[in-house]
C-alpha cells in the first residue's frame, strides 16, 4: 500500500514530507481545494483528507473547530481569490475600455487571479446548499456591477454598460465550461475581435500584443 502523502503545496521547494510528517493549516486548506475541485464537497471529510496525507486526524483540530470551518474557509478562500481578483481586475487603470477588458482577460490566463476550476466547483456545491447558493448569487452580482461600473467608466450609458457586463462575464463562463482545448495560437487569434465584439470598440494594437505576450509567457512558463 502507498502511503506516501499527496499535498499540494504552493512552494515546491518546501521541507519533503517525508517521515515524521507536520502537515499546516495550508497543507489542510489546499489539499480539501484540490478535493474539492477534483471530487466534489462530499469527498472533503477529515478522515479522507487525513488519510490522502497519511496523517492523524487529531492534526485537522490544532487549525480548524470543525469540518464545517474547513468548508468556511475554502469559501473564503474562493471568495478572496475569485471574486476579488475579478473585481480588483476591473478596477485597474487603462487608457481604453478595450485596455481594461485586456486587463480583465488576465483572470482568464493566470489562476491566482481567477481560478476556474475552484469556481465551477463552488457552483456545483451551490446546487446541494441553500448558503452557497445565497452565497454564489452574491458573488455573481458584485462580479457583475464591477464589470457595469468599468465600463461606464468609459462613457458607456448604464443599460448599455449592464448589458456588455453581463454578455463578457456568461460568455466568459461558457467559454470556460466549454473546455475547448484550444491551441494558444488560434486562442490569441481571436483577441482583437472579441474586444470589439465586448466593447463596440477597436483595440489597440499594442493593447492586444501587450496580452498577447502575457498570455504566451504564462502559459509557456507553466508548460515548461
Amino acid at each position: 500500500m502507498n502511503t506516501k502523502p499527496i499535498l499540494h503545496r504552493d512552494d515546491p521547494a518546501a521541507e519533503p514530507l517525508v517521515g515524521n510528517i507536520k502537515v499546516t493549516r495550508d497543507d489542510w486548506l489546499n489539499l480539501a481545494m484540490d478535493v474539492l475541485i477534483s471530487d466534489g464537497v462530499e469527498r472533503v471529510k477529515v478522515l479522507n483528507l487525513a488519510e490522502r496525507m497519511a496523517v492523524s486526524r487529531s492534526s485537522f483540530y490544532w487549525y480548524f473547530k470543525s469540518r464545517q470551518d474547513l468548508l468556511d474557509a475554502l469559501l473564503a478562500r474562493w471568495q478572496a481569490t475569485n471574486t476579488a481578483g475579478l473585481i480588483a481586475q476591473t478596477r485597474l487603470p487603462a487608457e481604453t475600455i478595450t485596455g481594461a477588458v485586456c486587463n480583465l482577460f488576465h483572470c482568464v490566463v493566470d489562476p491566482a487571479l481567477f481560478d476556474t476550476a475552484l469556481d465551477f466547483a463552488v457552483r456545483d456545491w451551490a446546487r446541494r446548499s441553500g448558503k452557497v447558493r445565497r452565497m454564489l448569487e452574491l458573488s455573481d452580482t458584485q462580479r457583475l456591477e464591477a464589470l457595469a461600473t468599468m465600463f461606464k467608466r468609459y462613457g458607456y450609458s448604464e443599460i448599455e454598460a449592464e448589458t456588455r457586463a453581463r454578455v463578457l462575464y456568461y460568455m466568459q463562463l461558457g467559454y470556460d465550461l466549454a473546455q475547448l482545448h484550444e491551441p494558444i495560437d488560434q486562442r490569441l487569434s481571436f483577441v482583437r475581435h472579441y474586444l470589439f465584439v465586448f466593447t463596440g470598440r477597436h483595440p489597440r494594437e499594442e493593447e492586444v500584443a501587450a496580452f498577447s505576450d502575457f498570455a504566451r509567457s504564462f502559459w509557456e512558463g507553466r508548460n515548461g
